[in-house]
């Protein structure tokens, strides 16, 4: 069956898992917070690496009509998150406006938040859409690890089997430059 041709009418969107009530939304508290306004995330990615660049909250003098900070804006908290072996990754909507759509929003996930998702169906869908390779493994989907970063205007979730992260000062149309230099 050619992939161009439609199947059984399906909804217009669908999200990628179906949480069930095995899947746990716990916090990330060590992530820099993002900027609440416009943290402006940037996503890098090859097969191996991924990177997660963003501008970080900090505590501004009161604001007397200066502009907002952009992609420009030079010293500046940026934080810069790389994902050890990368899976999957998606950055898109749910926006803070209506992140109540989104469908792990009832298990505590929140905007403006880093999070993990313990026992996620996510995982589970990509190890069940692997059964079918002839040297498929379960075990081998047991290190990877469902995290989701809420910003102000978008969502980014990621499986991996680990993170870490820097932070500079800087502007974020620079770091996201240096850290393109970074991906393998």
């Amino acid at each position: 069956m050619s992939w161009f041709r439609r199947g059984a009418s399906r909804p217009a969107w669908t999200w990628p898992y179906t949480p069930d009530d095995r899947d746990r939304v716990v916090p990330l508290p060590e992530v820099p917070q993002s900027d609440v306004g416009a943290p402006l995330p940037v996503v890098l990615a090859s097969e191996r690496t991924l990177l997660l660049v963003y501008m970080i909250q900090e505590t501004l003098p009161a604001w007397e009509g200066a502009d907002v900070a952009g992609v420009e804006s030079g010293d500046l908290p940026i934080a810069v998150v790389q994902f050890h072996r990368p899976y999957a990754h998606m950055l898109g909507w749910p926006n803070d406006e209506a992140f109540a759509g989104h469908p792990l929003a009832a298990r505590g996930l929140h905007p403006y938040g880093a999070f993990v998702v313990e026992d996620s169906s996510w995982i589970r869908a990509l190890e069940r859409m692997n059964s079918v390779h002839p040297l498929h493994d379960p075990a081998r989907f047991r290190p990877r690890t469902h995290y989701v970063l809420s910003f102000h205007d978008s969502t980014f979730e990621c499986v991996a089997e680990g993170f870490s992260f820097t932070v500079r000062n800087g502007s974020l149309r620079e770091t996201a430059a240096e850290a393109l230099n970074h991906l393998a």
